[in-house]
């Protein structure tokens, strides 16, 4: 028999003995509905004094001993016994895990804070307050937004796509930089982390010397060799069987000129910030001058078509967008057969001014559609020196684009062909009556 069942027994025959010995009582002085009455209004004060112990032993269960009336009350008791052993049992375990993730979290090296739904700082490690400056007594509750004042970090939060971090610069201490990433989390909490990059920046600011420094110097004896080069290949007196080593060496001394030009300008749009201002950019216009350019190659792809869907202009720098959209097309031509085509399409919607170029091309493989904007990356190096690519042009593209406010993205079909395109904010267009369509072939 269950303990519970043997409770409910027990406190059944307690009750039945009441009833008969008070029923019993009276009957032996005449009267035994009264022996009944009193013998129950003796058990409720039995029960009721019971109940008070109970309520204050579990007031002060903490050091006084449970009572044992035994029955239901004792079953009562030992649940409530057990109960309080689970939860103590439980409650230790969880500051056990507390003491761990707080030890654990103490010992990374990279900070950690805990926002709610709100953006208000919930927790931090102690790394996290050593790199924000931020005190545990006064800035737990503040909104994240309040302590860092940084307009790159509020533009960051401001954004749909929180997976690429981003690098502030801090004044105290002089010359850091700290790199933040929001990692949302739960319903609607994020997971702030934050790492000391300011060694990676010193470096990286040193290679950017470097190879501005480098390509500075080259660019001018490289003029020079391909000046003496140019006027050899002319000479009616060069013997027949130099005549193709020189324009080898011509060709090769204009990559050499095109590669220090390009590392120079990305060296010029690394230095630089957002470009936050701007002229209006006839787009149109631009579209049919980078048409002409692409006919005029030597070698291009039979169909090139010119989309115009809105005659919204873009709010930019002209020399830089020039320099991005031509590089995309640039791109598209010499990956295109002659037999293939290409198509440049600008159109305006909710989300901004949209640039693409499409192209049916060899495509690009997968797994390299995610490096294809690092410098000197090349999906095909063999091809890329054949078509005098420098490995440089997506990495200015992806510059420019950052400078305006802009992303990239790349779609590509291995043996159907590619589609790069440039999404520009709505802050970057102009004002634009009813959209019109042409086509030009």
């Amino acid at each position: 028999m269950q303990p519970a069942t043997q409770a409910w027994g027990f406190a059944a025959v307690r009750l039945l003995g009441t009833v008969v010995i008070g029923c019993g009582v009276g009957w032996l002085f005449g009267n035994p509905w009264v022996g009944l009455a009193g013998a129950l209004a003796l058990h409720l004060v039995w029960v009721l004094m019971y109940l008070f112990r109970l309520e204050w032993w579990l007031r002060h269960r903490s050091y006084a001993d449970p009572p044992d009336p035994g029955g239901v009350g004792g079953e009562i008791i030992a649940q409530v016994v057990r109960l309080h052993r689970r939860k103590r049992f439980h409650k230790q375990r969880f500051v056990q895990l507390m003491r761990q993730l707080q030890r654990s979290t103490a010992a990374l090296p990279n900070g950690v804070v805990i926002l709610n739904a709100q953006r208000e700082i919930v927790w931090f490690n102690r790394m996290a307050a050593r790199l924000l400056n931020l005190r545990r007594t006064g800035d737990l509750g503040m909104r994240i937004e309040n302590l860092l004042r940084e307009p790159e970090f509020a533009r960051y939060l401001a954004r749909k796509d929180l997976s690429n971090p981003v690098v502030i610069r801090q004044t105290t201490p002089a010359d850091s930089y700290l790199s933040l990433q929001v990692v949302p989390y739960g319903d609607g909490q994020l997971l702030l982390l934050v790492s000391d990059v300011s060694r990676q920046m010193r470096l990286e600011a040193v290679r950017r010397d470097f190879v501005a420094n480098a390509s500075h110097e080259l660019r001018s004896p490289l003029t020079v060799i391909s000046g003496y080069l140019e006027t050899l290949s002319h000479d009616p007196a060069l013997d027949s069987d130099l005549q193709g080593p020189v324009a080898e060496m011509r060709r090769q001394a204009e990559r050499m000129t095109g590669i220090i030009r390009d590392l120079l300008e990305l060296s010029r749009l690394e230095e630089t910030g957002e470009a936050l201002g701007g002229e209006p950019i006839d787009v149109a216009a631009l579209l049919a001058l980078l048409r002409k350019d692409t006919v005029a190659r030597p070698v291009h792809p039979r169909d090139i078509r010119v989309r115009v869907e809105s005659d919204a202009q873009l709010i930019g720098d002209e020399p830089e967008i020039h320099s991005a959209f031509s590089n995309l097309v640039d791109n598209a031509a010499k990956y295109t057969p002659a037999e293939g085509s290409l198509e440049m399409r600008w159109w305006v919607d909710d989300d901004g001014g949209h640039f693409a170029v499409s192209d049916t091309g060899m495509g690009i493989p997968a797994e390299h559609i995610p490096r294809l904007t690092e410098r000197f990356y090349r999906v095909d190096a063999g091809r890329s020196r054949s078509t005098g690519g420098s490995g440089l042009g997506l990495a200015i593209v992806r510059h420019v684009l950052q400078r305006h406010g802009a992303t990239l993205e790349v779609q590509s079909t291995l043996g159907s062909g590619s589609t790069f395109t440039c999404h520009f904010p709505p802050g970057r267009i102009r004002a634009f009556r009813r959209p019109v369509t042409t086509v030009s072939a």
